[in-house]
Order: C-alpha cells, then sequence, then structure tokens
C-alpha cells in the first residue's frame, strides 16, 4: 500500500520549528522582563524617594539601551541568511562584527550616560531626585557592553536553533540579579548597604555573569563550538559592519518611534490626572507583559526567514512569515479575552479594587482594558510582521510605516480625542489602537508584496 500524502506536511513542520524556537525565546523575554520588576520591587522597600531615584535612572539606561539593541537586531537575519546559504564562514564574521558593533555602542553608551546628573537636570528634574539617579546609572552602566554582547551572541544561538541555551543564561541572570539586589541594597551577608547604587551595580553583575556564561556556551557546547566565532576576534571585516549598521538602524529608529508615541501617552494621561495615569499603568503593564510572547514569536521568525532566504526558497519564506504571523494572532487571543471579560479581576491583581478610593482607577483601568483587548490583537502583528520583514533585510520603510503611523497619526489622534473631546484617556487608548492596527495592516501588505514576487 502507498503511504497517505500529506499534503499541509511544510506546514506542520514549520508550525512545529516555529514554536520549537519561539517558546524558549517568549519565555526568555519574560525572564529578562521580570529583571527590571525585581529591581523595583525591592528597592521600592526602601521609600518613594528611592524608587522615584531608580525609575528615573532606569528609564534613561533603558532608552539608551534601546537604541544599542536596534542595531544589534539586524545580527540574527544577516546570520541565518549566511547559515541558510551553508556559509559558515560568513556567518561567523557576522557574530564577530556583531561583537564589535556591541562593543562600540556599550562604549559609546557609557560617555552617553556618565553625566547623568547634568541630563536630568536638564529634564526638569529635582536636583536632589537627580543626584541620587545618577548613582544608579553610574554603577549600572558598565554592564551596558557585556549586556549587548549577550545580545549578538543570543543571535547566533537562535540562528543554530538552541533557544533552550539562551533560557538558562537568562534565568541564571534573574537569579543573579535577584540575590544581588537583595545583598546590596539591604546590606545582608556581609556586603555593605548601598540601597540606590545597589540596583546598578546588580545590573552589572548581572550582565556580566550572563556575558560569561553565553560565551562559555557558544565555545564549549556541542554543534556552536566548531564555528569558533570568537576565534581570530581582532580582524575586521568592514562590509560585513557596514551591513549591520545599515539594516539596524532603521530598526532603531522603528524602535524609538513606538516608543516615542506610547511615552507622549503616558505624558498626556498625566495631564489629565492622577486615576487616569494609574489606570493607564495598569492597562500598560498588561499589555507589556502579554507582549513578550509576539516578541518571542518574532525572534524566531526572524531566523526562519532568515534561513529561508540564504536557501533562496522564496515558498519558505513565505510559509515561515505567515505562519509566525498566525501564530502570534491566535495567542493574542488568549489575553484579548481575559481583558476584555475579567477586567476587574485583572487590576485587582495591582490594587485593592473593593477600597472606595480606587473606584475611579478601577472604572478607567476596565474601560482601558476593553480597548487593550482589541489592541493587543493588533500589536501581536505588527511585532511579529516587523520582524519578519527584518528576516528579509527589509527595514527602511517598516521605519517609514512607523514614522507615519505612530507619530503622524498615532500622536495627533490620541492628542485630538483625550483634550478636544469627552472620552479623554479612552481617547489615548483609542490613538494607540489606530496607530498600531495601521502599521500591522501596512507591514503586512509590505510582506504579502515582497514574497510575490519570483526571486526572493
Amino acid at each position: 500500500m502507498r503511504p497517505a500524502i500529506h499534503i499541509n506536511d511544510p506546514w506542520r513542520n514549520e508550525f512545529r520549528a516555529t514554536t520549537r524556537l519561539a517558546g524558549p525565546l517568549a519565555l526568555t523575554q519574560l525572564a529578562q522582563f521580570s529583571l527590571t520588576l525585581t529591581d523595583t520591587v525591592l528597592i521600592g522597600r526602601l521609600g518613594g524617594e528611592a524608587l522615584a531615584a531608580v525609575g528615573l535612572g532606569s528609564t534613561l539606561y533603558i532608552v539608551v539601551y534601546l537604541l544599542c539593541m536596534g542595531i544589534l537586531a539586524a545580527v540574527p537575519p544577516l546570520a541565518a541568511q549566511a547559515h541558510g546559504a551553508r556559509n559558515p564562514r560568513l556567518m561567523r564574521r557576522t557574530i564577530r562584527q556583531g561583537l564589535w558593533v556591541a562593543t562600540l555602542l556599550g562604549l559609546l553608551s557609557i560617555l552617553a550616560l556618565w553625566p547623568a546628573e547634568k541630563i536630568f537636570i536638564l529634564l526638569g528634574q529635582s536636583p536632589d531626585i537627580a543626584i541620587v539617579s545618577q548613582e544608579y546609572v553610574r554603577a549600572a552602566v558598565w554592564g551596558i557592553l557585556p549586556g549587548l554582547c549577550v545580545i549578538a551572541m543570543r543571535g547566533f544561538i537562535a540562528v543554530m536553533e538552541r533557544p533552550s541555551f539562551i533560557l538558562a543564561v537568562t534565568c541564571t541572570g534573574f537569579l543573579v540579579n535577584g540575590l544581588a539586589d537583595y545583598a546590596l541594597i539591604f546590606g545582608v551577608w556581609g556586603f555593605p548597604k548601598l540601597g540606590v547604587m545597589g540596583v546598578g551595580i546588580a545590573t552589572t553583575v548581572t550582565n556580566v555573569v550572563m556575558c560569561a556564561a553565553i560565551m562559555l556556551i557558544a565555545s564549549k557546547a556541542n554543534r556552536l563550538r566548531r564555528y569558533q566565532v570568537l576565534g581570530r576576534f581582532w580582524r575586521p571585516d568592514w562590509s560585513v559592519f557596514r551591513d549591520i549598521l545599515r539594516v539596524g538602524i532603521p530598526i532603531t529608529a522603528m524602535i524609538m518611534m513606538e516608543h516615542m508615541l506610547f511615552a507622549s501617552a503616558t505624558f498626556m494621561m498625566g495631564n489629565l490626572g492622577t486615576a487616569e495615569i494609574a489606570a493607564h499603568t495598569i492597562a500598560l503593564n498588561l499589555a507589556a507583559t502579554s507582549f513578550m510572547v509576539p516578541l518571542g514569536i518574532g525572534q524566531a521568525a526572524v531566523i526562519r526567514v532568515g534561513l529561508a532566504v540564504g536557501r533562496k526558497d522564496t515558498e519558505g519564506v513565505r510559509r515561515a512569515g505567515w505562519m509566525a504571523i498566525g501564530i502570534g494572532f491566535l495567542f493574542m487571543f488568549l489575553p484579548a479575552l481575559l481583558f476584555a471579560v475579567s477586567p476587574k479581576f485583572l487590576i485587582g491583581l495591582f490594587i485593592d479594587v473593593d477600597v472606595p478610593a480606587n473606584a475611579a482607577v478601577v472604572s478607567l483601568g476596565m474601560s482601558f482594558l476593553l480597548i487593550a483587548a482589541f489592541f493587543q490583537l493588533f500589536d501581536g502583528i505588527q511585532c511579529i510582521a516587523a520582524h519578519v520583514l527584518r528576516g528579509l533585510r527589509d527595514t527602511r520603510l517598516p521605519m517609514m510605516i512607523a514614522g507615519v503611523s505612530y507619530l503622524i497619526i498615532g500622536f495627533p489622534v490620541a492628542f485630538y480625542m483625550a483634550f478636544e473631546t469627552s472620552i479623554r484617556g479612552d481617547g489615548i487608548w483609542w490613538g494607540l489602537l489606530i496607530a498600531l492596527g495601521l502599521v500591522a495592516l501596512l507591514l503586512a501588505i509590505r510582506f504579502h508584496r515582497l514574497t510575490n514576487r519570483a526571486v526572493i
């Protein structure tokens, strides 16, 4: 008897490959997200001033870190294309030049962040808070360079489809960060009580440990060590170096434009009132948590699409991209449904919903989460579609799409609806929804058009 032919086998195989890669990467993003949460929870025990100082310092630190991470996001697609083309030499050079870029960006970041107190004062912050925040920044800044090297090496390990190693390194970092925070903030186990500075030192120690761990894995683990990505480290390859910048700089611009829209939304909420900003913070934290999963799926999609591009497999590119987008869309139905059906329960994870003084926050939060239920679906699609296009090295037009959608359409709509209509805070969330929906639609159309071409 002839075996049955399964027409959908390639799609089944793609589903398995994508989920096998995306699962650990999504968990990695959640673990990474928890690092900052740990800092916030522990420093909060010292009081509002310490919490404000770390919050202010970490905001500046994260902005600079995001700028650097956007450029390094070019490493995985370039390495995946080289690996798909069975060109290990080019892949090795891509990772090595990624480490060069990480080193350059790390040194520039130290110089940029060192005068943190002056930056905060120029931004209108209290001198008392500024000087304490600088303690955090100057302690944490030494961890940027090893942290960026971790990002570059994660690209190599993901391309080799060993995401469990990345998850193990990040979980180790989470453990180290928690222990170092506790020891250095409160002065236990024989360590000095450093407070805000202790959080910064813990961040640096964590990044150094993670960097050492991922370098050890890359040089010793089976299937990884034979590529010798750390060998001949000092040998330059300026064409690859330029490729990383050429692909990565538009990614950074796109990330920062989205960040600007959400930061503007927070400031607008602050102008509406205390209850609005509190409800907005809760809704945004819930949305950010669920966003870690499509972010992990997107990182997997970069690899899957890049490998298919390297093989010159147009159908494989199309299949990898749409499969990732479909998986992300289906997953985001879960938090969307939860936001719509049980908003009060979710808000209760942050505040006591039965206290009369919190009634306004609860009411606003429930309204915001209802809009966020739709917001989630578009946010997942735009995130994964952007990553899929990165797998094709297509970053310039997506950057322009983001600029128009976030800054020219999204921000004015949110501002108008917040301050010129009666819906106020809801209007800001509608502005975010419209911007993300437009980006999701246009990026999906862009991918469809690119993959309809005869040759990738």
